[in-house]
Order: C-alpha cells, then structure tokens, then sequence
C-alpha cells in the first residue's frame, strides 16, 4: 500500500526541501525596484491637483492590451487573498514562512510597477481601475463550493495548484508586454515574467519532492488541479470578457495552456515515465492522460474556431475597405 501522510507530517518531511529552494531562490533572484521600469516623465497631474482627469483617447494601449494588462494587474492586486491562502496550508515557521514572506514582498512588487505604469501613462482610467481593484480584493480569492467538496484545500493541492499558476501568470504577462506596442511595458512585464518562472521554480521542486515522497497522494493532487485549473482572476470584474480577449489574440489561449504550461511541468515530474505508484495511483494516471487526450482534442476545436472567426474578420474588412 502507498504511504499516507498527513499535511503536518508532509510538512515536517519537506521542510529541508523548502529550506534548500528558499536558498536557491534568494541566490538566484535579480533585485530590483519598481521606479525604475516606469517611464515618470510621461506623468502630469490630475484634475485634483490642477491638471486634467483621464480620457479615453490619452490612452496608447490597443482594447486586447487593455484588457490584459487590467487582469493581469488585478490579479496581482488580490495577493492579500494567497498570502493568507499560503499562511493557512504552509507552516507557520522555519523555512516554508521564511518562503512565505519572500514570495508576499516579490509579488506585491509586481502589483506596484504595473499600476504605476498604467497611471503614469495613462493607459488605463485610473478611477475604473481603482474601483475594480477594491471590488476583487474585497471579494477576496477562496476555493469554491465544488472545490471544497473535492478537498482542494490542503497543502499538496496548493503547492501544486500555484506550480501551474505561477508558470501561466508568468506566460500571460510575458505576451501582455509583446502586445502593448510600447519597449517601457515590454521591458518591465519581462521583469514580472521572470520573478513568476523562479516562483514556479520553488513550487515545482516542492511538489516534484512530494511526489518521491507520497506519490500516490501527491499524483491525486496533481492530477485534480490539472483537471479543474481556473486561473485567479475568477470573480474579477469583466473577467470571461477579457479573457475570450486574451485568448483570442493568444496572451493566454488553451494551446499555450496545455503546451506551455501543463505538458513542460508534468514532463519535469516524470508523470507519466514514474514506476512509484500503486494500483490505485496507476489508475488515476491513466484518468489524467484520458483528461489530456480530451483537453488536446478541445484546443483544436478552439483553434479552429478562431481561425474561421479571424477569415470572417478579415473579409468583413475588405468588404468595408471597398
């Protein structure tokens, strides 16, 4: 039978694994400081302060650009919801709340420079921005009801879940930079980017530690996120909006989901080449690769779809330009 542990004992047994990735992670990590990716001189006063208010037309970002850089940044801004997320699965002391303070501080950066950017700018109505942003934290980010009953809150699903989490938020801002048109945004979404890939790094060693140590358990929980992944932006205002937005122009699309993000960290793990499962956890493998077969099979009905969607665009166009 496979060995079972409880979150405490998980905890106990990786806590060497967390201590060597937090040292890793601090070594490897760039320092840096959000004023320095933000393009000041674009900056003037507000009508508050004797200048103008924001207007539509004060903007340089594309509707696609806007609406990714509004989730992105929104997402970024609920990070009070993960921190206690993280506090109440991770321990409270040692290495995983040594990890747990690093990561808050890193990531309430990436919340600062995209605001100030966007402000600064004026890439975005700041008042909507601002109204949105009280509305998603206020509202918070928890597990839904279908989620508790499938106790997606324990520690092994969390570490999984971000795992994925991390590398797609990563992707996200990395194509929200190539679509602002604009080298300032560029520059600093690659400096987001990069942070979130050596989040994921810490992550992603941890479950791969956890899988050599419960696999069965830690295979369960792998294959649940993977099954029922939403991003962190749910409940956000405009969300499905923007996101069909984001997919459409391939920011974030189900292709780049299963290519770039699910297949490369199950790869990394060894899911499918593993010989440590069980019966049971043979079975539940073979329930996750019938899920991606499924999942492969439902990206190219989207691309398709988008593809004819585009050609009608695009004749649309031409008949117009006539």
């Amino acid at each position: 039978m496979s060995r079972q542990l409880t979150d405490l004992e998980i905890l106990g047994e990786l806590e060497p694994v967390a201590a060597a990735n937090v040292t890793r992670h601090e070594a490897a990590a760039v320092e840096w400081n959000p004023h320095d990716y933000v393009p000041w001189d674009h900056g003037r006063d507000f009508a508050r302060t004797g200048g103008s208010d924001w207007s539509p037309e004060q903007s340089k970002l594309s509707d696609v650009a806007k609406a990714a850089m509004i989730t992105n940044l929104l997402t970024e801004d609920n990070l009070p919801s993960y921190h206690r997320q993280a506090a109440k699965y991770f321990s409270g002391d040692g290495a995983w709340a040594a990890w747990v303070g690093r990561w808050t501080a890193e990531e309430n950066r990436h919340g600062i420079v995209i605001r100030d950017y966007l402000v600064v700018t004026r890439g975005i109505d700041p008042v909507a921005l601002e109204q949105a942003r009280m509305l998603h934290v206020t509202n918070g980010f928890t597990a839904t009801a279908e989620e508790e009953a499938r106790h997606r809150t324990d520690f092994l699903l969390s570490v999984a879940y971000v795992t994925f989490q991390e590398l797609a938020t990563r992707v996200s801002h990395r194509n929200t930079g190539k679509v602002c048109n604009d080298p300032i945004a560029d520059r600093m979404l690659q400096r987001v980017a990069a942070d979130e890939n050596l989040h994921m790094i810490f992550y992603r060693n941890v479950c791969g530690a956890a899988l050599d140590l419960v696999p069965d358990q830690a295979l369960e929980a792998v294959a649940n996120v993977v099954e029922h992944f939403r991003m962190p932006g749910q409940g956000m205002p405009n969300f499905r909006r923007n996101g069909v937005l984001m997919a459409k122009h391939g920011i974030y699309d189900p292709r780049q989901h299963l290519d770039e993000v699910v297949r490369p960290v199950l790869r990394k793990w060894r899911i499918f080449e593993r010989n440590d499962f069980t019966a049971q956890g043979e079975q539940r493998r073979e329930h996750l690769a019938a899920y991606l077969e499924n999942l492969e099979r439902q990206v190219i009905r989207f691309e398709e779809q988008r593809d004819r969607r585009f050609a009608r665009d695009a004749l649309k166009a031409e008949v117009e330009a006539v």
